[in-house]
């Protein structure tokens, strides 16, 4: 029987879903923040890690089914809780951020090819003088391999994911192999952060968050297309946690592999470049870096073009996912100005942290509690042009953020982004409530 169009674009079964979501966080940046949280020591990087990311894939499975049920995208839905044109500002949120971690992700990508090029034709590394036509070499390539796995949209992200996975778990697989042969696993326990680099836990737990919390305003892009309930909920909660832990664990024992046998520790120096050449481990781990930055990049510049789509509404996926591949590799040259690469990464996930964390709370207390997990086309048919009763909450949360992070036990213990989704998703419940309450025992005037 023939397959119809319909059925067609419903074709992401469970292993699709899963090796897309493991292939969304088998990346160079989920390595980078298992290196920022190195500075926790091991025991309290694995705690972090072990309670801040099922938190938050579980959000991302209940925005899984959400476009399951809806059929649509992410940032479509916002159309409903923050309006028609109201939910540009979410979308724009997403182009932006997605676009930003395709940077990040492209720019340790492009130090690889770096050291690539230093070991195959002698060119300097980046960082060392004249190490500057390296990076942009890689950077150039990279954006070259971003454009040939989103060349198909949705379809040949599901190509470079379905391939991908494979490789990426042979490779590394091997990578954390030869960590381990590297240092053992009591001097990894054994190992204590220098006083100087401590990061307080709130604040590696609010890092860690923001990290996650960009996934999930990307969920309903690619379980729309799921093949059932299970595929759209189950699977990425599976495939995100898996990729998290893996990848972080290996950024982190990594990290502080590289601080015990060269007796030094430096965050600065905790990319999965830097630390891989300081370990030893060959043009083959290089080359890992550079495939999971593909892989994972597919994702990013998938959510950020279904996002541009949601503010342009004739602009089509695959023209968008051109232009935000460009825009991408522009942005990828912004930490060629900086003097600490880790400073831009912060300051960029302090900024996501902020934001999504309060926006989230909106999209899921809107769906869940306000509509009854059920939107009909009639509510994005008829939905307000902008709710501003959405924005103010997302401005209430945004700076309750700000203000919890200049609190020192919350720093030191939970963090602000847990308090800031809270007190967003109760001010929008009862809020809301009230609203509606208002409208009906106010008579409408004939």
């Amino acid at each position: 029987m023939k397959q119809t169009a319909s059925e067609a674009s419903h074709s992401m079964s469970f292993w699709d879903q899963t090796a897309t979501w493991i292939g969304a966080n088998a990346n160079n940046g989920t390595w980078y923040v298992g290196g920022v949280l190195a500075a926790l020591g091991l025991g309290g990087a694995m705690k972090v890690l072990m309670i801040t990311g099922p938190v938050a894939y579980l959000l991302l499975a209940l925005v899984g089914y959400m476009g399951f049920q809806t059929r649509r995208s992410t940032m479509a839905l916002t159309n409903v809780s923050f309006g028609r044109w109201g939910s540009v500002g979410p979308s724009l949120v997403n182009v932006v951020q997605f676009m930003g971690w395709a940077a990040v992700n492209t720019f340790i990508a492009a130090g690889s090819i770096s050291y690539l090029l230093h070991d195959l034709l002698g060119w300097p590394v980046f960082g060392q003088r004249g190490g500057l036509k390296g990076i942009i070499f890689g950077i150039l390539m990279m954006s070259i391999l971003h454009l040939i796995s989103i060349s198909l949209g949705q379809r040949s992200v599901r190509i470079i994911e379905r391939v991908g996975i494979v490789l990426v778990i042979l490779l590394v697989l091997w990578e954390t192999w030869a960590v381990f042969q590297t240092v053992s696993l009591n001097q990894l326990t054994q190992w204590q952060v220098p006083v100087k680099f401590h990061l307080p836990t709130g604040n590696a737990i609010d890092t860690l968050a923001a990290f996650n919390l960009a996934w999930v305003t990307a969920g309903a892009d690619f379980t729309k297309f799921a093949k059932n309930k299970t595929a759209a909920t189950v699977a990425p909660f599976i495939g995100g946690t898996v990729g998290l832990f893996w990848f972080a664990l290996v950024g982190i024992i990594a990290t502080i592999g590289a601080a015990v046998t060269l007796h030094s520790f430096d965050p600065n120096a905790s990319d999965p470049s830097t630390v891989a050449s300081r370990l030893g481990l060959g043009i083959l781990a290089m080359i890992v870096i550079v495939l999971t930055s593909t892989t994972a990049n597919a994702v990013n510049l998938m959510a950020a073009g279904t996002a541009l789509t949601n503010i342009f509404k004739r602009l089509r996926l695959t023209p968008a996912l051109w232009l935000v591949t460009v825009l991408a590799t522009l942005m990828t040259l912004i930490p060629l100005w900086s003097n600490s690469f880790l400073g831009v990464f912060t300051m960029f996930l302090d900024y996501v942290g902020m934001i999504l964390g309060p926006e989230i709370a909106i999209i899921l207390v809107d769906y869940y509690l306000i509509h009854g997990a059920h939107y009909t086309d009639n509510m994005f048919a008829n939905a307000p042009r902008v709710n501003w009763l959405a924005y103010v909450n997302w401005g209430l949360g945004i700076l309750s953020y700000f203000l919890l992070r200049q609190v020192g036990w919350v720093t030191n213990t939970v963090g602000a982004t847990v308090f800031a989704m809270l007190i967003t998703a109760s001010l929008h419940l009862v809020l809301s409530r009230v609203t509606v309450k208002l409208r009906n025992t106010v008579p409408e005037n004939n």
